[in-house]
């Protein structure tokens, strides 16, 4: 009960060391993976939402856009299966910490604007300044639209740390008020973990839509500069 609210959110060290590095790549681990010809059910499942999930984020990219559909596809099945992984008791999960958040949303933010640059230069420029914008206000909209251009990869970034952020606090306020009405009132402790299952299915959900939105986001960035 006495323990920091904020203490499940500390990066874990083994002898001193950072073991963020091992926890980041423990999930590709858990991915299964077939050698056989005919696979099994899992597989079977496993492919046909992979198959479902880029479907639906490549269909309005051209040919160049599609290039990336390898990488966003690992980026989703990242995500997810990081915070699906964090919800585990005693565990840690990378998608809390906004650094690493900013690590994954920087370099993707900035491949795609680069490939806007390098292939429609005129239509990258043209998002600065809207048509018909009358000429007094050309200066504070060409300073709007860079900084919300600039604000972008921040964006990402805090608002996946914010929604797995704010689920695992409230799980663990939930989860503590719940071993302290144990011993008082029965009754109320049945109320409360009731609530608190239903809150493990809704962080469930969360997890898996974040996920989603994260590399949607990314994709419509992508279109946007292709």
């Amino acid at each position: 009960m006495n323990e920091n609210l904020f203490a499940s959110f500390i990066a874990p060290t083994i002898l001193g060391l950072p073991a963020a590095v091992l926890i980041i790549l423990l999930p590709p681990l858990l991915i299964p993976t077939s050698k056989y010809l005919i696979n099994n059910r899992l597989i079977t499942t496993q492919q046909w939402l992979i198959k479902l999930t880029s479907k639906q984020m490549m269909t309005m990219h051209n040919t160049k856009g599609r290039t990336w559909s390898l990488m966003l596809v690992s980026l989703i099945i990242f995500i997810a299966t990081t915070n699906l992984l964090g919800l585990l008791p005693h565990s840690f999960t990378p998608t809390t910490q906004l650094s690493m958040n900013l690590a994954m949303a920087i370099p993707l933010w900035a491949g795609a604007v680069i490939m806007g640059f390098r292939s429609k230069i005129k239509n990258a420029l043209a998002h600065f300044l809207p048509q018909g914008t009358p000429t007094p206000l050309i200066p504070m909209l060409v300073i709007i639209e860079t900084i919300s251009l600039l604000i972008q990869p921040m964006a990402l970034a805090v608002r996946l740390t914010a929604n797995i952020t704010a689920g695992h606090l409230l799980m663990h306020l939930i989860g503590s008020a719940t071993l302290a009405m144990s011993t008082i009132n029965l009754p109320s402790t049945l109320i409360i973990f009731t609530i608190l299952i239903l809150l493990t299915i809704l962080e469930i959900a969360v997890a898996l839509i974040q996920a989603y939105v994260f590399t949607l986001l990314v994709s419509l960035y992508l279109h946007d500069n292709t």
